[in-house]
């Protein structure tokens, strides 16, 4: 049986995307050209944002509790403090926490989540040939066999192979030399002190090094190395390598590396794909958009991309949209990863600096800025990415706030029935009608089942609002306001 939509890519964002879509009663089928499941970490950070998608799709069970709480920053220079940031709540209304989790984690707790509604991904499936007409994609893989499905979701990474296929550019620069990455056990010295209870990083002539905890004792050491001129290094290789130059960067000598379970050495390149969509074949994630590891941005904004889509796919499968709402998907989230890759570029440039004056303005300016709490407060707001706001897209608005296109806190509700629960528990593949019993009746005439009805407590009691399923606010008002806003963006 044919699917409705093929997602290519098992990673986080193609799990993600397909567990949203199951939620909503599309069929999905799920390839990936890997052998098995991926278990080197990759990915470490979720941000709040991104813990939030995970409750929506039901699928962050037991994370946080396997989570590192590492939430502060402390920068060195040798064996002297120089900064400390301290990641806190930013105060927009999230009972989902920033976690210290592998990627390899996330993946194996979407796969779960993802059989539980129905499905697996299919291991060893690597497309080679795209077609698409009015009714569908058919795509080949290598084997000879090919899989038609009303559309197709490339979410296989920088290195996308439905982009390609797709003729879609993917323009974009070389950011800088090359980062080595070791995840290992660290064996710490009785002279030695480095605190589980955060990141520690060290500036240095030649290049930064950062070292964070993670699950399971491990550790994560990344360390800028531009002198490292080997195209192909092997494992061993850069292990001895960041063996040496621990002890010459960090002034600890008391450091001992040792079973590592991955070693990668990798440049980093700011690429944005020229467009999301071609016909029936989109693009999220990677496929769409690559930047800096700085800031933990990469996973996040790929898992937003995946809730964000499946809604409005769904909606469109189902025959309740028109296919132009599709359009909105990129209108909304590639301004986002625009914001992302300059962001993510500006921190990687003061984090490499390599000049002397370069280095100085870091190590003595911007190190004194970063220890003030009100530049701690905007930097755990900036990376969790809860201000997310859509009010200037296609399906945005003005007004008083919040306005069309805002992210709505995960309010306490009552149900119907007076019981208490969570808006965003209540979104997991639903729409919400908060405060107005006949503007539920006029949702339920274009959405069906798929809303609602809940009532709002304490301030944003008086609200009657429509909440989309990525947990923003679709518009405010009574069932004429409502029905007019579904009208016209479904149309």
């Amino acid at each position: 049986m044919e699917p409705d939509v093929l997602v290519v890519g098992a990673g986080p964002v193609g799990l993600a995307l397909a567990c949203a879509l199951r939620q909503y009663g599309v069929s999905v089928r799920v390839i990936d050209k890997a052998a098995g499941p991926a278990t080197t970490s990759r990915a470490n950070f979720v941000h709040a944002r991104g813990s939030e998608v995970l409750d929506r799709l039901d699928a962050l069970g037991d994370l946080p509790e396997e989570s590192v709480r590492a939430m502060t920053i402390t920068t060195y220079a040798g064996d002297r403090p120089m900064m400390k940031i301290r990641f806190g709540d930013p105060g927009l209304g999230t009972a989902a926490p920033p976690m210290v989790i592998s990627q390899a984690r996330v993946e194996a707790r979407l796969r779960e989540r993802l059989a539980e509604l129905g499905e697996r991904p299919e291991w060893d499936k690597r497309l080679t040939a795209l077609g698409q007409d009015a009714a569908g994609v058919t795509a080949v893989l290598a084997d000879g066999s090919t899989v038609r499905a009303g559309w197709l979701v490339g979410c296989d990474g920088s290195a996308s192979a439905v982009r390609k296929l797709a003729g879609i550019g993917f323009p974009g620069v070389k950011v800088s030399e090359r980062f080595l990455l070791v995840d290992g056990r660290l064996d710490v010295g009785t002279d030695t002190d480095l605190d589980r209870s955060g990141t520690s990083g060290w500036t240095h002539p030649e290049g930064v090094l950062g070292a964070m905890p993670m699950p399971g004792d491990q550790w994560r050491l990344l360390a800028y190395d531009a002198t490292f001129r080997d195209d192909k290094p092997g494992e061993e290789q850069i292990v001895e390598r960041m063996r040496r130059i621990l002890p010459e960067r960090t002034s600890l000598t008391g450091l001992r590396l040792h079973d590592v379970t991955w070693a990668s050495l990798f440049s980093v390149h700011r690429r944005l794909a020229d467009t999301y969509r071609d016909g029936r074949i989109l693009l999220a994630g990677d496929a769409a958009h690559v930047h800096a590891p700085f800031g933990g941005q990469g996973m996040l904004t790929g898992l937003g991309d995946a809730e964000n889509l499946a809604w409005k796919l769904a909606l469109v499968v189902k025959g309740r949209a028109a296919e132009r709402l599709l359009d909105t998907y990129q209108a909304e989230r590639r301004p986002l990863a625009t914001q992302v890759l300059r962001g993510s570029t500006a921190a990687t440039k003061v984090n490499i600096a390599g000049s002397p004056l370069g280095r100085l303005l870091r190590d003595k300016v911007l190190m004194r800025v970063f220890n003030q709490a009100w530049i701690q407060r905007w930097t755990t707001y900036t990376t969790s990415q809860l201000w997310v706001s859509y009010r200037r897209g296609p399906l945005g608005g003005r007004g008083r706030k919040p306005r069309p296109g805002d992210r709505i806190g995960d309010l306490a509700c009552e149900r119907p029935d007076g019981s208490r629960t969570r808006l965003h528990a209540e979104l997991r593949g639903k729409w919400a009608v908060l405060g107005d019993q006949a503007a539920f009746e006029a949702a339920r005439q274009r959405l069906g089942d798929q809303v609602v009805s809940l009532c709002a407590a304490g301030p944003a009691s008086g609200l009657a609002m429509l909440v989309r399923p990525d947990a923003h606010l679709a518009c405010k008002g009574g069932s004429a306001e409502l029905a007019r806003w579904l009208d016209g963006a479904l149309g």
